[in-house]
């Protein structure tokens, strides 16, 4: 997902969970801290040795935080990305790509084609849950699955390609 903070956009993403430890990415660069959080809506972060204290205010339909630590305070959105990729298809529709890629980190919950399968436009190559969502990802022209790169269940990042596609050349 990404956050915007003031002007900074960063993209994060979840490696890992287990208990208070969590492993994730932002921007790239990998981070292990404890988390523990009260029910006041406060939490506690521990990385490399130091603690910080955060209190979380959530605003209304919890895509945005005013955030205080210590002294400061932050106000954090989090950026629907899954309409932020809907936006920038729109005005690249007309063309498909030879590859489906996965527009952000989800679960893939149905493949319902098969590699060699004849794809006609408006096909659905395959449904991704992110976010609690689950959204169909379709084909925009006429073309073939050449490869399947992934499985029902798994779990997938941000920009991986899923599906490899050949693209059928009007003649």
């Amino acid at each position: 997902m990404e956050i915007q903070i003031g002007d900074r956009v960063a993209d994060v993403s979840l490696v890992s969970k287990d208990g208070n430890n969590v492993k994730i990415l932002i921007d790239g660069e990998p981070y292990d801290v404890d988390i523990v959080m009260a029910e006041n809506g406060s939490c506690s972060i521990l990385h490399n040795g130091n603690s910080y204290n955060a209190e979380l205010i959530r605003g209304e339909g919890g895509k945005n935080y005013d955030v205080n630590i210590f002294y400061r305070s932050y106000h954090v959105d989090i950026v629907d990305t899954q309409a932020k990729y809907l936006r920038m298809k729109k005005g690249d529709e007309e063309l498909q790509d030879d590859k489906i890629v996965a527009p952000m980190p989800g679960k893939v919950v149905k493949i319902p084609v098969q590699k060699g399968d004849r794809l006609a436009a408006g096909d659905i190559v395959v449904v991704l849950e992110a976010m609690k969502m689950q959204s169909n990802y379709k084909v925009t022209s006429d073309c073939i699955v050449k490869d399947i790169l992934v499985n029902e269940g798994d779990s997938v990042n941000a920009n991986q390609v899923l599906i490899v596609l050949d693209i059928v050349k009007e003649e």
